[in-house]
C-alpha cells in the first residue's frame, strides 16, 4: 500500500516568496503525525535558495493535513527549509517565529488573518472586459449576481478544499473589486495560523489551476481608483480578551518609536502602492488607531469598545505578506509591551 505526500515549501524568491511543491510516494498508510514523515532534499539552485555548485537543500515536515485534491489517504505536507547541516535556511522565516511564539505562549496570543486575493484570466482581472474597465467599485463587495460576481465556483471549491483539509478557515466573501475575494483563517495561535494560511494559499493556486485561472496576492493588482489587496491581521492575547486597558496598550505599542516603520517595511512588497491614505487605508508612513476606523493603521472594532475587551485589527499588512513575519512582529511588539505593563 502506498500514498502520495505533496511536500510544500516557501522558496527564496525576492521580494515576494513563491510556493513550491513536489510529490513523494510513501509506503504504508499515513499516521497523521508529522514526526513520521521523512526529511527530503531538493534543488535549491532552482528556487533561489542555493547556487549550482552547492545546490542541495532539505525539506523538514512541520505540518500535515489530508490532501483534498487527490483525496483518499494522500496528504499535504508543509515544510521548513534547512541547509544540509540542518541549520535553518536564511529564507526560513518560520524558524524565527518559533522562539518568539514559545516565549510569549503564556499570554495565549491568537490571530485571525483575512487573506484578500484577485483572480486573473490571462492578463486581466476576472470580470474585467477586454480592452476596458467594468463599472466603478461599490456593488461588488459581498455582491450577488453574474453581473457583479466573478469566480464564485472557484471560491466555493477552494472553501470546500480547505474544510476537507481540516484547515481553520472561518469564512469567505467577495471583495470591492471585480474578481477580488477574501478568505479568513483563524482564530489560531501564531504558528498554527501561519502554517494553515500558507497551505490555504497553496490550495487556492492549485484549485484555480483546474479552472485555468490564476490567483494573485499582488497588493495593487489594478492601478487607479481600485482597492488594493491586504491581509488584515486580527490579534488578541488573554489580557486583551479580558480587559480594554490591554487593548489600548497593544495599540499604543505598535506606534512607539521606530515600531511603525519596523513593521511596515516587513508587511509585504509594494506596500506604498496600497497604503496611500485612500481606499480604506492609512498612509504607509503614518501610524494611527481608532474605533471603527478603516482609515486607521489599526482598527478597534466598535463591538470591542462596547464590550471593553476583545481584539484589534492591524490593517497594514499586504495580501503578499509572509504570515510568519507579521505574526512574529505583532507578538513581539504587543506582548513585550503588555508584559512591561503587567497586563498578562
Amino acid at each position: 500500500m502506498t500514498f502520495k505526500a505533496e511536500y510544500i515549501w516557501i522558496d527564496g524568491t525576492e521580494p515576494t516568496a513563491k510556493l513550491r511543491s513536489k510529490t513523494k510516494i510513501m509506503d504504508g498508510a499515513p499516521s497523521g503525525d508529522v514526526a513520521d514523515l521523512p526529511i527530503w532534499g531538493f534543488d535549491g539552485s532552482s528556487t533561489n535558495q542555493a547556487e549550482g555548485h552547492a545546490s542541495d537543500r532539505v525539506l523538514k515536515p512541520v505540518f500535515t493535513c489530508p490532501d483534498p485534491i487527490r483525496g483518499g489517504d494522500d496528504v499535504l505536507v508543509l515544510c521548513e527549509v534547512f541547509n544540509i547541516d540542518m541549520t535553518p535556511h536564511e529564507s526560513n522565516t518560520r524558524a524565527a517565529l518559533r522562539p518568539v511564539a514559545e516565549q510569549f505562549a503564556g499570554q495565549a496570543p491568537i490571530f485571525g488573518i483575512e487573506q484578500e486575493y484577485t483572480f486573473f484570466d490571462g492578463h486581466r482581472p476576472l470580470g474585467f472586459p477586454e480592452g476596458g474597465f467594468p463599472a466603478a467599485q461599490g456593488g461588488y463587495y459581498c455582491g450577488v449576481g453574474a453581473d457583479e460576481i466573478f469566480g464564485r465556483q472557484i471560491v466555493e471549491k477552494h472553501l470546500d478544499n480547505c474544510l476537507a483539509a481540516g484547515l481553520g478557515i472561518s469564512g469567505i466573501n467577495a471583495e470591492v473589486m471585480p474578481g477580488q475575494w477574501e478568505f479568513q483563517v483563524g482564530p489560531l495561535s501564531p504558528l498554527e495560523v501561519s502554517d494553515q494560511l500558507w497551505v490555504a494559499r497553496w490550495l487556492l493556486y492549485r484549485t484555480a489551476e483546474d479552472f485555468s485561472v490564476s490567483a494573485t496576492l499582488d497588493p495593487k493588482p489594478v492601478k487607479g481608483d481600485w482597492n488594493g489587496a491586504g491581509a488584515h491581521t486580527n490579534f488578541s492575547t488573554k489580557a486583551m480578551r479580558e480587559g480594554y486597558d490591554a487593548i489600548i496598550t497593544a495599540c499604543e505599542s505598535l506606534g512607539e518609536g521606530s515600531k511603525p516603520m519596523d513593521h511596515v517595511k516587513n508587511y509585504g512588497a509594494g506596500i506604498d502602492d496600497r497604503l496611500t491614505g485612500l481606499h480604506e487605508t492609512a498612509p504607509w508612513n503614518e501610524y494611527s488607531y481608532g474605533v471603527s476606523n478603516r482609515g486607521a493603521s489599526v482598527r478597534i472594532p466598535w463591538q470591542v469598545e462596547q464590550d471593553r475587551k476583545g481584539y484589534i485589527e492591524d490593517r497594514r499588512p499586504n495580501a503578499n505578506v509572509d504570515p510568519y513575519v507579521v505574526t512574529r512582529l505583532i507578538v513581539d511588539t504587543c506582548c513585550t509591551a503588555l508584559e512591561k505593563a503587567g497586563q498578562v
